[in-house]
């Protein structure tokens, strides 16, 4: 399998096969997305915040002339917030939107690793218990005898539904 092959569409649906994840905190749970989509990490800090946007967004960065709105993650996955620290990061992902790609970013508290997942180590996320919403959880991987949250982040960081969100005056 190519390592960076990680998502495989069955049936019209996506799952997780296996491959490379970027590992990361948010509220003190450790989390991971395919890094296909990831583009770069940066340390937190210059973001703009905007006013009358949605919670979920922290604000804008100015990413070499790019306007790149970031999304607070553990607000977006309704989880305690936590101030920036020392180790915060900004994920930059590429995300479709309808026709096009649209550069986000991700606000954590920590990037951790990228490391393989192999098939074996794949498990269904339950349809009970995980503290965030079913919908965002790709799968679920044993990782050094923990679990971790793949996350669906085209879900996750859907522009529609956190549009909808957004207070209208």
């Amino acid at each position: 399998m190519d390592e960076l092959t990680t998502l495989s569409n069955v049936g019209g649906s996506v799952e997780f096969v296996g491959g490379k994840v970027l590992t990361f905190t948010v509220a003190n749970e450790t989390y991971a997305i395919g890094i296909q989509d990831v583009k770069e990490i940066i340390e937190y800090g210059g973001v703009t915040r905007v006013p009358m946007v949605n919670a979920q967004v922290n604000g804008v960065l100015n990413l070499r002339g790019r306007i790149v709105p970031v999304i607070d993650l553990a607000e977006r996955l309704q989880l305690p917030g936590e101030a920036a620290g020392k180790r915060s990061c900004v994920v930059v992902l590429d995300v479709k939107h309808g026709d096009e790609v649209v550069e986000l970013g991700l606000m954590v508290n920590a990037v951790n690793q990228v490391i393989t997942v192999e098939a074996n180590d794949l498990q269904q996320a339950p349809s009970f218990g995980a503290r965030i919403r079913d919908d965002f959880i790709l799968s679920m991987a044993r990782v050094d005898g923990e679990f971790v949250i793949i996350l669906d982040h085209p879900a996750v960081l859907s522009i529609d539904e956190m549009a909808e969100a957004v207070p209208c005056i």
